[in-house]
């Protein structure tokens, strides 16, 4: 049986209903440069989105996280699997895609971005190496949006199957694997097993691939963090690398958001870790807007509501 969906009101997304002049009626959430995923509001959102019956850790094991995420980032959730905030997704939608657009997630993981992206009106594709991954997120898909508005989400490697893609879309939008921070498979093609120095290269392949399909006049945004190197304990700067690869694929960096996470049980761990190596208690991650034209003036007549 579909499941029964709350009216999108409950998100306040009928942007052309909004005439409350305060930022949060308006956008959300305050459009600025930081996001407070503890913020009551917030977490109100974020219940909501959950009882869709969201279940984005199905389809990965739950060992998959050798050094565990939720302790590594300071998250509430401590399943074993990291876990994509929804709230975060709709923002992100909201703010950086055109009214009924199409998204491409080269790294699609669980199912939370495509779930919400078809909820509120966007048509989404996403790419994911792992088959049980696929099959899981097409089945969360069926369920809670019902067969004719689920996501679209391809098995295989992004390297390959992204210029293959007909399609051009509206917006990218993804959290790529942190290094080898999250392994996910021992799949040849999977870059999350890869040091980190051949991971780069191959991932700004991918993120050139992926900004090919994407239409003038739009944005990327990619949701990354620094992460440690397990043997020197220094970081390997995705962020940099990141930008790097957007720069090279012709897109401009345009937005930088600190998305604050949970802060979980970093006030136990992090007076240890501090007195031992020096290392400061990470509780965030940097989300990254990239723009595809030359001329930022051509916004406005593409995103204007």
């Amino acid at each position: 049986m579909k499941k029964e969906l709350p009216n999108k009101q409950t998100f306040n997304l009928e942007v052309s209903k909004r005439v409350d002049t305060k930022l949060r009626t308006r956008f959300g959430m305050p459009p600025f440069s930081v996001l407070h995923s503890m913020d009551g509001e917030w977490l109100q959102r974020k219940r909501l989105w959950t009882e869709l019956g969201i279940q984005s850790e199905i389809g990965r094991d739950a060992e998959c996280l050798k050094t565990g995420i939720g302790e590594k980032y300071g998250r509430k959730e401590m399943t074993g699997t990291s876990i994509f905030d929804p709230v975060l997704c709709e923002l992100m939608y909201d703010w950086f895609c055109p009214e009924k657009g199409s998204i491409l997630d080269p790294f699609a993981g669980g199912s939370v971005r495509g779930i919400v992206a078809n909820f509120i009106g966007f048509n989404y594709t996403g790419v994911d190496l792992r088959k049980e991954q696929i099959k899981a997120n097409k089945i969360q898909g069926r369920t809670i949006l019902g067969a004719e508005n689920s996501p679209k989400w391809l098995c295989g490697d992004s390297l390959q199957v992204v210029p293959t893609l007909e399609d051009t879309f509206d917006m990218l939008f993804t959290c790529p694997p942190y290094g080898d921070l999250e392994v996910y498979s021992d799949l040849a093609e999977d870059i999350s097993n890869m040091p980190y120095t051949d991971f780069v290269p191959i991932y700004k392949e991918i993120i050139k691939g992926s900004v090919n399909k994407l239409k003038p006049n739009r944005f990327a945004v990619y949701v990354v963090a620094n992460f440690r190197d397990k043997k020197t304990g220094f970081f390997n700067d995705l962020v940099g690398d990141t930008i790097a690869g957007f720069a090279e694929a012709g897109m401009h960096y345009y937005n930088e958001i600190i998305l604050q996470n949970s802060i979980g049980t970093l006030p136990v761990r992090a007076g240890c870790v501090f007195d031992a190596s020096r290392k400061i208690g990470k509780m965030h991650q940097n989300v990254l807007v990239f723009y595809k034209g030359d001329n930022h003036k051509d916004i406005n007549s593409i995103f204007q509501k």
